[in-house]
């Protein structure tokens, strides 16, 4: 198997970001956003991914957390589609249910490169901290776009702090089990196409 790691950067007039991401990893991070839940979010996505993952923004968070949430997204979205390459002997589809306390989270992929992201609950609360509930769900679509992924996520719940974290933490799980080599498909691409 290749080396599934990438390094992506970019700068704006709103964020200056730097991610690194090894697909393969162990679940180790190094996450400084500037937003503490955020941080304290894609640290449980690197654990519960098996994702090795820094992250480091400078972001314009004297205006609020949007800009510096959806371009993480977007360049963690980047990395992904970057270390998967092209998508030979990977799983592509892949489902989870992750339940904390009264919240439960729902996700369902497919590493198609189509993006189409779909979203069904809402955030009990409006905010957790400095981070906006709603952003989670920002996060989820701007990562499917970059990364080139189906994406269906639903929540339920009365807890926002539970339902944000429980969808970060599905979306890590099946993100893990669709991009995971199948050995019965050696280096053949999972598309009667022929290409993802």
């Amino acid at each position: 198997m290749t080396d599934r790691t990438a390094s992506v950067s970019r700068e704006t007039a709103e964020t200056t970001i730097d991610v690194t991401l090894a697909v393969d990893g162990s679940g180790e991070s190094d996450v400084d956003t500037g937003v503490g839940f955020f941080d304290h979010m894609l640290e449980a996505f690197a654990k519960h991914g098996l994702f090795d993952l820094t992250v480091a923004c400078d972001g314009d968070l004297h205006i609020d957390d949007h800009h510096t949430v959806e371009d993480v997204a977007i360049v963690l979205g980047e990395a992904f589609e970057a270390a998967l390459g092209e998508k030979r002997g990977i799983v592509r589809y892949a489902d989870r249910k992750v339940p904390l306390d009264e919240a439960v989270a729902s996700v369902v992929v497919d590493v198609s490169g189509r993006p189409f992201f779909d979203f069904e609950g809402e955030f009990s609360q409006e905010s957790i901290g400095e981070f906006t509930s709603h952003m989670a769900e920002h996060f989820a679509m701007s990562l499917a776009m970059n990364a080139g992924l189906t994406l269906h996520v639903a929540v339920e719940g009365d807890n926002a702090h539970h339902e944000v974290e429980a969808t970060f933490k599905a979306l890590a799980r099946s993100l893990d089990d669709a991009t995971r080599i199948d050995e019965r498909r050696a280096d053949d691409t999972p598309s009667t196409k022929g290409e993802l």
